[in-house]
């Protein structure tokens, strides 16, 4: 009889188990149908799901460069993510053009390159990876450069993504129709102007900062009295006081390290960097695509960001400079970097920046 009862509750354990399998199925395949049968009629909140989805053409991405383990790229393995874009093209002129919006879905760079561990040639004396940045090449050659700290860094993850199917973002009074892509695509929706959002991308490349900086952690003072900055061997700015001519700024922050966990819950106040760069580093979509902005401290701990975090952003996450006292341990400047969740790219005691 106790066996029985046994049996009769095995059995109805494993049906029950069944029909909760059956449930999450049907409720997965409903997901996937909506996705197939947009929301025409406006039965839900959702405004990102109202029009058709159309699948981009593309294939694999070979990711190379200074990891442990290159290889091909294996989406099947990836979940997929959505972020939503209102794409606008820069002008030669200046002026920027509108294209439209979208709602994109695909893999995220952060989750494509979880798994790829870094190998950086420069480790032994700078192991840190905040000198990393990713280099993307479409299959035209054009070439578009992120920073390891934009991919993984920020405090919303999954922005950045090779995205494989788009649906428009229809107006309701208008209903234009936004011209659709129709191959896949890289898509950083933290950008106001959207010219690294480049079609059909084949290569990842990592790469660290190529010049060799040296590294003295035992300096002491730990104290730089200004900043140079530079393109190239060309130096356009030297920053030895408070810069008066902007507007300061005050961010309330939790300061959080990957390493060290908290440090303070105080605010930063300074001014925005780009503030100091844009007179001198014009903005084309080749610089937006292309440049990188490395920070450097008296000590040789440094940083690099992608021009384009620090100058074309959408979500007023901006990078501040700040002014300390003078003598300050640290000081003169530091950079905070406002749309980071950890404090490691937040260097002290600058000595220099330059942008390539």
């Amino acid at each position: 009889m106790y066996k029985q009862i046994l049996f009769i509750f095995a059995v109805a354990v494993l049906v029950i188990s069944c029909e909760d399998n059956k449930r999450v199925h049907m409720a997965s395949q409903s997901l996937i149908a909506n996705s197939d049968n947009p929301d025409t009629t406006d039965r839900n909140n959702n405004f990102y799901d109202n029009i058709e989805t159309h699948s981009l053409t593309g294939g694999e991405i070979e990711l190379t460069g200074e990891l442990e383990n290159s290889g091909k790229t294996d989406f099947t393995a990836l979940p997929k993510r959505s972020v939503i874009v209102k794409e606008t093209l820069l002008n030669e002129d200046g002026t920027n053009s509108f294209v439209g919006a979208y709602r994109y879905d695909g893999y995220s760079l952060f989750d494509i390159l979880t798994e790829r561990y870094p190998n950086k040639k420069n480790k032994e004396e700078f192991p840190p990876v905040i000198d990393l940045y990713a280099e993307i090449t479409n299959d035209r050659g054009d070439t578009v450069l992120l920073s390891w700290g934009e991919i993984f860094y920020p405090t919303v993850l999954n922005r950045i993504l090779i995205a494989t199917d788009v649906a428009r973002i229809v107006p309701s009074k208008t209903n234009e129709l936004w011209p659709l892509p129709t191959e896949r695509k890289l898509v950083v929706a933290s950008d106001l102007i959207t010219d690294r959002n480049i079609s059909n991308p084949v290569k990842i490349t990592i790469k660290s900062w190529d010049e060799k900086i040296p590294v003295n952690r035992d300096i002491s003072p730990f104290y730089s009295p200004g900043i140079t900055f530079s393109t190239g061997n060309e130096t356009f700015l030297t920053l030895e006081s408070q810069p008066e001519v902007f507007q300061e700024e005050t961010f309330h922050t939790i300061f959080y390290g990957k390493g060290r966990g908290i440090h303070s819950t105080e605010p930063f106040t300074g001014v925005y960097l780009k503030e100091l760069l844009i007179s001198h580093v014009p903005l084309s979509r080749k610089s937006l695509q292309q440049s990188l902005v490395l920070v450097i401290g008296a000590d040789g701990y440094r940083s690099v960001f992608s021009l384009s975090e620090i100058m074309n952003r959408n979500d007023q996450a901006e990078v501040l400079l700040i002014t300390g006292k003078r003598d300050e341990e640290g000081g003169l400047f530091r950079i905070f970097a406002a749309g980071d969740f950890f404090s490691d790219r937040a260097v002290k005691a600058i000595s220099e920046i330059q942008v390539r």
